[in-house]
C-alpha cells in the first residue's frame, strides 16, 4: 500500500508520522499523480501548527508535487496517463507517494525540466510571479525590496528580478545569505542582523524610498517596510514567518504617506487554466533557458517518512534554495 504523512494534532515536527493508505479513485475532473518529488514550503508549517489549521484532523500535508499520471477522471481531456506534471495547488496531502488532483490545477511538466526541478521551483515560481507580474507589475531598471531574499521564493526573486532588468534590494541574515542573494540577481543587499533595513533603502535610492516592498517575514519587519515606501506605495505582505501582522491602526498608513496594503495569496491569482497556464509558461521558459535556475541542496532532499527532518531543518532557519521529499 502506498504511504502518505499524516498528523493527527497540531504542534512540532514530530506531530507528523507515516501512514499506509488506500488512495480513492479520481473523480471526473481529477487525476491520480504517482509523485515523484515532493516540494516542502514554509507553508506547510503554518499548517501542522495551526495557523492555518485544515478542514479535518486526521490530515495530510503539503500542496506540491511532480510525477506521472496514473489515472484520469473521466471528464478529463487535456491530460493523460503517463504525463509527466507538475502542481502547487492541491488539496491537503501532496507528502504522498499518490495523490488526487484537479485536473485544472495541473501543468505539464517539459521534458527539459527534471521532477526535482518542477517540484522545487513550482509554488515558489508561481509566487514569484503573481508577485512581480501581477500584484505589482515590476519595471526594468525600477528599485525594489524583497524580504528574506536568501529563501526559496527569495532567490527564485533575485533572478527573476535580474531577468527583467529590475533591481532587486534583497534583506539577508548573514553575509553568506547575502552572497547567495547577490549571485542570483539581486542589485544589493541589507543584512538586518547589523543594519537599519529603512535607513539602508533611503541610502540606496537616493532618499527615494521604493514603490514596493514584497514581506514575508511578517511580524517582525512590518514597520520597517513601511518606513521603506515611498508616498502610495504598495505594502505586499505574502507571509508570516516571524508570526503574523496583527491590531494594525490603519491611520499608520496615512501617518506614513497614504501607502497602499495588500494581502495576497497564490490562490487570488490563479484560478483557472488559463491563468494556470500563462504562469507555467512564462516559469517554465526561464528555467529551460537556465535564467533560473533551482537550488536543491544534496542535504535538504529527504525520503518521504524523513518529513520530521525535513521540517526540524526549514524551521532552523539553517536551508537555503529548495527542499524536497523523495517518494
Amino acid at each position: 500500500m502506498p504511504v502518505r504523512i499524516e498528523f493527527a494534532r497540531h504542534g512540532g515536527p514530530d506531530v507528523l508520522h507515516p501512514v499506509e493508505f488506500t488512495p480513492r479513485e479520481p473523480k471526473e475532473h481529477e487525476v491520480q499523480v504517482a509523485n515523484k518529488a515532493i516540494g516542502i514550503n514554509y507553508i506547510d508549517t503554518y499548517v501542522r501548527s495551526g495557523l492555518y489549521p485544515p478542514p479535518s484532523l486526521p490530515s495530510g500535508l503539503g500542496s506540491e508535487a511532480a510525477g506521472v499520471v496514473i489515472k484520469v477522471g473521466r471528464a478529463v481531456r487535456h491530460i493523460k496517463e503517463g504525463d509527466r506534471v507538475v502542481y502547487a495547488q492541491a488539496p491537503l496531502g501532496a507528502y504522498s507517494e499518490v495523490h488526487n488532483v484537479a485536473a485544472d490545477n495541473v501543468a505539464i511538466l517539459p521534458g527539459a525540466i527534471s521532477f526535482e526541478q518542477g517540484a522545487a521551483t513550482f509554488l515558489k515560481g508561481l509566487t514569484v510571479f503573481y508577485l512581480l507580474r501581477k500584484t505589482y507589475e515590476i519595471k526594468p531598471n525600477e528599485i525594489f525590496l524583497f524580504h528574506a531574499a536568501a529563501g526559496g521564493v527569495g532567490l527564485l526573486a533575485c533572478q527573476w528580478a535580474k531577468a527583467l532588468g529590475a533591481k532587486l534590494i534583497g534583506t539577508v541574515g548573514s553575509a553568506a545569505k547575502a552572497e547567495k542573494a547577490l549571485a542570483a540577481g539581486a542589485w544589493r543587499t541589507i543584512n538586518y542582523q547589523e543594519e537599519d533595513i529603512a535607513a539602508q533603502v533611503l541610502a540606496l535610492t537616493n532618499g527615494e524610498k521604493v514603490p514596493v516592498v514584497y514581506d514575508s517575514v511578517g511580524k517582525d519587519t512590518w514597520e520597517a517596510s513601511l518606513d521603506c515606501l515611498q508616498r502610495r506605495g504598495l505594502m505586499v505582505s505574502f507571509g508570516n514567518a516571524s508570526g503574523p501582522v496583527t491590531g494594525v491602526n490603519l491611520g499608520i498608513l496615512n501617518q506614513k504617506g497614504s501607502l497602499y496594503v495588500t494581502r495576497p495569496s497564490l490562490h487570488g491569482y490563479i484560478t483557472n487554466r488559463a491563468e494556470l497556464e500563462e504562469a507555467s509558461n512564462e516559469l517554465f521558459s526561464l528555467i529551460a533557458s537556465g535564467v533560473i535556475k533551482p537550488e536543491i541542496p544534496e542535504n535538504q532532499k529527504f525520503a518521504l517518512v524523513d518529513a520530521v527532518k525535513a521540517h526540524k531543518l526549514l524551521e532552523s532557519r539553517a536551508t537555503r534554495g529548495s527542499s524536497l521529499l523523495l517518494p
